[in-house]
C-alpha cells in the first residue's frame, strides 16, 4: 500500500488518479501511523513552502519524513522540501538533500515557471528507467533547486535547475508526472517499481 500525505498542500486527487489507473493500493493520509504501515510514501505539494512546512509540523510529519527509512517520492513541492532552505520567505525546510531554493529571475522569463519542459537525465536510477533522454514533462514552479550530485535529471528554464534528486530513500521530481501523460505514468510505475521489486500485482 502506497501512503498519500495529506498536508493541506498537495494535489491528491490527481495523484490518486493516476494510481488509480495503474491499480495500485493507496490511502490518503495525515497520521504518522499510517505512514508507518505503509510500504512506500507519495509527498505531493502545491503552494508556499512556509505554509506547508506550518502544516507538516502540526501532525508531526516534518520529523517523520526525516526519519523515515521507507521509499518516499517528493512531486513539486514536496520535492523542494527535501532541500535545506529556500529564500520563499527564508523557510528552513526539511534539510534532507543539501541545496537552497532559489526563486526564477522575471527578467529573463514569466514566473511561474509553467507548461510542458524537456527533461535530460543526467545519471542512471530506476525511477528514470524506460524515460527517453528529452522528454517532456509538465512543470508548475516559481522557485527551482539547483543542480548539485545528487541530481538525476535537469531542465533549464531562465537558469538549469534540478528536474529529478535522488539521496538515500529519497527520490523527487519538480514536475508533476501525474499531470504529464504516459511519460508520468512511466515514472510512477517506475517508483512502484522500486518499491515492490517489480513483482507488484494490481492493487498491491
Amino acid at each position: 500500500m502506497i501512503a498519500i500525505i495529506d498536508y493541506k498542500a498537495g494535489n491528491l486527487a490527481s495523484v490518486s488518479n493516476a494510481l488509480d489507473r495503474l491499480m495500485a493500493g493507496y490511502i490518503i493520509t495525515n497520521r504518522p501511523d499510517n505512514l508507518d504501515n505503509a510500504d512506500a510514501v507519495i509527498f505531493p505539494g502545491v503552494g508556499h513552502a512556509g505554509s506547508a512546512m506550518k502544516d507538516l509540523k502540526q501532525n508531526g510529519l516534518d520529523v517523520w519524513l526525516k526519519q523515515t527509512t521507507k521509499p518516499v517520492l517528493g512531486i513539486c513541492l514536496g520535492m523542494q522540501l527535501f532541500f535545506e532552505t529556500t529564500t520563499e520567505g527564508k523557510t528552513d525546510t526539511l534539510g534532507v538533500i543539501p541545496g537552497r531554493l532559489e526563486k526564477f529571475d522575471s527578467s529573463k522569463g514569466k514566473v511561474p515557471h509553467m507548461g510542458w519542459n524537456t527533461v535530460s537525465i543526467r545519471k542512471k536510477h530506476p525511477l528514470m528507467a524506460g524515460i527517453a533522454p528529452g522528454t517532456h514533462f509538465y512543470h508548475v514552479h516559481s522557485y527551482f533547486a539547483p543542480v548539485t550530485g545528487h541530481t538525476i535529471a535537469e531542465s533549464a528554464y531562465s537558469a538549469p535547475f534540478t528536474a529529478a534528486a535522488a539521496y538515500k530513500n529519497y527520490v523527487g521530481v519538480q514536475f508533476h508526472p501525474e499531470k504529464s501523460g504516459s511519460a508520468g505514468e512511466q515514472l510512477l510505475r517506475n517508483f512502484l517499481n522500486m518499491v515492490y521489486g517489480g513483482t507488484r500485482t494490481t492493487m498491491a
